[in-house]
């Protein structure tokens, strides 16, 4: 994949990230981002407690994801003193939809960049990629999962096209 190239009009051109697909020798750095994005989440909700376990979980799910062809794992590295270093990924999946159209929907489970990378492009220009690799993939929509209470999250997918569908509602047995 490229590195960023252009930004929209307005925007500010952040560093430039190269992504690149995730390799099994990249779990090292990718499982912390990981962990302080569920750490995050655990601050809008408890019922996103993150279990003793999570290190271990991650590992399993993100070694199993990479094998899979339904799933895209990007990592982004940096530019400058972080050239070759990870400092983002996002995981996403192509689910099937059996009683809507489009059939398949790319699901961007995880979207994580360390602060100095945000609010440069760099979140975008990621959007933009896992979106098109879920196209490739035959999604025809993409959504995000994020906590409810997450406003930034909100606001960044609001401005860039995405609106609620559907609602999941919990609470505690």
């Amino acid at each position: 994949m490229p590195e960023a190239g252009p930004h929209p009009a307005g925007e500010h051109a952040g560093p430039p990230i190269h992504l690149r697909p995730a390799r099994e020798a990249d779990l090292g750095a990718i499982v912390p981002l990981l962990l302080r994005l569920k750490r995050l989440n655990e601050e809008f909700d408890p019922l996103l407690r993150v279990r003793e376990d999570a290190e271990a979980q991650a590992q399993e799910v993100l070694r199993a994801q990479l094998a899979d062809p339904k799933a895209v794992v990007l990592v982004a590295e940096g530019s400058g003193a972080d050239r070759g270093k990870v400092v983002g990924f996002v995981r996403a999946v192509v689910r099937e939809r059996p009683f809507y159209a489009p059939e398949f929907e790319g699901v961007i489970v995880d979207i994580y960049l360390l602060p100095l990378y945000r609010r440069r492009g760099a979140g975008e220009y990621l959007l933009a990629e896992v979106s098109a690799a879920l196209k490739a993939k035959g999604a025809g929509v993409v959504t995000a999962e994020f906590p409810a209470q997450n406003e930034i999250a909100v606001r960044f997918y609001t401005k860039r096209g995405f609106r609620p569908v559907t609602s999941i509602h919990a609470r505690t047995l």
